[in-house]
């Protein structure tokens, strides 16, 4: 069999080398046996495979009684969050996310409308073994619907968070250049922006499904984007992941905003507004703690993971959460990482704000992050990992995700992918050149024990 990832993020693989229908059934007769009885949303992104996936994991969840509820290609967060709004007692992502195009993925729901908790997930893979012995009879197969309003209700809460001002923010006729990568945000996301009162210059805004890059948003891959937000004298770049949950950031002088900082932004938005804790993963910026701290609020850090950010922002109550890839969790609508939600954020707090994005960078604590990748082959990662625990372990050391090490002046984490077969190196710094320094001192480091 190729590769395929199974974690709390979800069943991830290679389509034809890894991820076949056979796996799909296999995996969704499980999660039928989670869910028991009731109906489950599907949505997928728009890669081209998302057909051919969804068909075998709806043809599956109806074998085992399950209705479904097909609501199309939308984002992931309209997943979670028509579910958490309706009285299905499941969800279903098809989507690899920012994977490139030969990859697909099911992202699973629990009734919340919110990602499997990691016992959950347990409890789901422990009837893997004998989920596809049991399929019920021709007269009681489940149903299949269609439900093509999901996405408008989405955008129109979010377009009705409380903390949003839309007159002042259509007043300020932003020019936007948006970039969707030919995903699922091609589908809405220029005229959401317009409903917001944006100017839009569509960049790979076609209903294609095949991404042209690399769709992870990630500097290195958006240079177009880049260069096009420059030119176009535009206030902002936005830049959105195949299915909509990461957002990015690019200044008026086309420079990137850090996807560390979109969590940031979001954090000093929100706190601006209500006060309540932060929640964040152990691989985000330490420029949320700084605004957590001057907001008289404490800031938690989980593993890396929606469902680890989730499940603590729940426990404390938290008024805003999220990851440093560009994933912004605002329970006020829902307990996801939606760009909907942060890109109104974003056009909220330049208004208020009053400058220019790059002047309200300036104004966020200033840290430089780098983030390396390590391929280990058939090398065992978890001895890898034990080792840098061994070396710093004088420091400040968590190994609750990986081991994370924490300095006077900077930190870094070492960690399994949770979606790909490599080792991650998250480094931060008060400065590129120190972080770029700890980063090669680290990955050397890594070469001698893999």
């Amino acid at each position: 069999m190729g590769t395929l990832m199974v974690s709390v993020s979800g069943i991830r693989g290679i389509v034809g080398d890894g991820l076949d229908p056979i796996v799909v059934a296999r995996y969704a007769s499980a999660y039928a046996d989670f869910v028991g009885k009731g109906a489950v949303v599907v949505g997928r992104d728009s890669r081209r495979t998302g057909e051919s996936v969804a068909a075998a994991l709806v043809g599956a969840l109806t074998a085992k009684g399950l209705d479904v509820v097909d609501i199309g290609v939308t984002p992931t967060p309209t997943v979670l969050y028509a579910v958490k709004t309706s009285e299905a007692r499941g969800g279903v992502a098809v989507s690899a996310s920012h994977n490139p195009n030969e990859w697909n993925a099911l992202k699973l729901l629990n009734a919340e409308g919110e990602f499997m908790t990691p016992d959950e997930h347990e409890r789901m893979k422990r009837a893997l073994d004998k989920t596809t012995e049991r399929f019920v009879a021709w007269d009681a197969v489940g149903t299949i619907s269609r439900d093509p309003d999901a996405l408008e209700r989405h955008q129109a809460a979010a377009l009705a968070m409380d903390v949003l001002d839309l007159d002042a923010i259509r007043a300020r006729k932003f020019k936007v250049v948006l970039d969707c990568v030919n995903g699922a945000g091609a589908w809405f996301m220029p005229e959401y922006l317009r409903r917001l009162g944006c100017d839009v210059v569509e960049i790979d805004c076609e209903r294609t499904g095949v991404f042209p890059r690399l769709p992870e948003p990630l500097p290195k891959n958006l240079t177009k984007t880049m260069t096009a937000t420059k030119e176009a004298g535009a206030d902002l770049g936005l830049v959105v992941d195949p299915d909509v949950d990461r957002l990015v950031l690019i200044d008026e002088r086309g420079e990137p905003f850090g996807e560390e900082y979109t969590v940031a932004m979001a954090t000093d938005f929100v706190l601006s507004k209500i006060k309540g804790d932060a929640v964040v993963n152990l691989s985000t910026t330490r420029a949320v703690e700084d605004i957590a701290e001057r907001e008289g609020v404490k800031c938690w850090r989980t593993p890396v993971g929606e469902a680890n950010v989730v499940k603590k922002m729940k426990e404390v109550g938290a008024a805003i959460g999220g990851e440093g890839s560009g994933g912004v969790i605002y329970p006020g609508l829902h307990y996801g990482r939606d760009a909907l939600v942060g890109s109104a954020f974003a056009l909220q707090r330049l208004v208020e704000f009053g400058g220019t994005l790059s002047e309200y960078k300036a104004s966020l604590p200033s840290y430089q992050i780098v983030k390396r990748t390590f391929p280990i082959g058939d090398a065992d990662p978890d001895a890898a990992l034990a080792k840098i625990a061994e070396k710093y372990a004088g420091e400040r050391v968590r190994t609750d995700d990986g081991v994370r090490v924490d300095f006077e002046e900077s930190w870094a984490h070492f960690r399994k992918s949770n979606t790909e077969p490599i080792l991650r190196v998250v480094v931060e710094a008060n400065t590129a050149e120190e972080a770029e320094r700890e980063a090669a001192k680290y990955v050397e480091y890594l070469e001698t024990l893999i």
